[in-house]
């Protein structure tokens, strides 16, 4: 899902500390709030818009296309269909150490809807130039600048760091997508880059991934189709067997998910794979000019 600056947003959450905070950053990006959610200050005004009780009460008041949850983890479930059944398209579920049921639950009453999420345990998507959604620095000038370079990442803070070193490079972002790190997401890694692929701008893709899972393989199924040039990094190389990594989708079972499966797969479908995210520059200088 890509977040357009079209797109109207309702903050469920803004009045906490998190909420309050990020919603004035999104604001003053150009993220077209049109209000939030707290059951206990329904009718308040907050950061300039007004606090609803209910995603549903929202949605025949100001109307919106996307939801962001800034929600506490035994909370998300009810929140989450609470938007899904207001009509919301698209949900961004920032939380993380929601109960594994909830999310399944909201996930599946989500693809009945035909509604998109990314999440949870996702630090949320930017459209440079456009808006962002979450909690990325979209306001920093030397992480984002509209371009043409897609970004794909489980982790916020590896995200962070190829965005900062694509901008270094001369580039800049189409859109960042951070698809989340816990095993059970709404928007895989393959459903990014089909997204990517089809957005208008993007000339190349950047796919962060990490051991863990079978995100990368599937993904590389479909990068063999592609006529745009992608580029990959998978963090947790030099892991040793058995460590616990900070992701709950970090999790290698045998072969399946391991840096070595990973790497072999995207290599065969064609992507570059980085050593380090030092090389994300000169790889995509190489590959574009190819």
């Amino acid at each position: 899902m890509i977040v357009r600056g079209s797109d109207r947003v309702l903050i469920m959450g803004i009045t906490g500390k998190q909420g309050t905070f990020w919603t004035e950053r999104m604001q003053a990006y150009g993220t077209k709030v049109m209000g939030g959610t707290n059951p206990h200050k329904a009718g308040a005004v907050h950061c300039n818009v007004p606090v609803f009780a209910t995603a549903r009460d929202a949605m025949i008041q100001v109307g919106f296309e996307v939801a962001v949850l800034f929600i506490p983890p035994l909370m998300v479930k009810e929140a989450a269909v609470d938007a899904i059944e207001a009509g919301v398209k698209g949900l961004v579920v920032l939380t993380e150490h929601i109960p594994v049921h909830d999310v399944m639950y909201f996930i599946a009453a989500a693809r009945e809807r035909g509604v998109s999420v990314i999440g949870p345990n996702t630090a949320g998507g930017v459209t440079p130039g456009e808006c962002f959604v979450g909690f990325m620095p979209a306001f920093n000038e030397r992480i984002f600048q509209k371009g043409s370079i897609g970004i794909i990442s489980r982790s916020g803070s590896l995200g962070t760091l190829f965005c900062l070193n694509v901008v270094q490079a001369g580039f800049g972002e189409s859109a960042f997508i951070g698809i989340g790190g816990d095993p059970i997401i709404g928007t895989t890694t393959r459903d990014a880059l089909v997204a990517l692929d089809g957005f208008a701008g993007t000339e190349a893709v950047v796919i962060v991934g990490e051991i863990g899972g079978s995100m990368e393989e599937e993904a590389a199924d479909y990068a063999r189709k592609m006529t745009k040039p992608v580029v990959a990094f998978i963090a947790g190389g030099a892991a040793p067997k058995g460590k616990k990594m900070g992701h709950a989708g970090a999790i290698v079972v045998g072969n399946k998910g391991s840096h070595a499966s990973k790497r072999s797969a995207l290599e065969a479908a064609g992507v570059t794979v980085l050593d380090t995210p030092s090389d994300v520059g000169s790889a995509l200088k190489a590959r574009l000019r190819s």
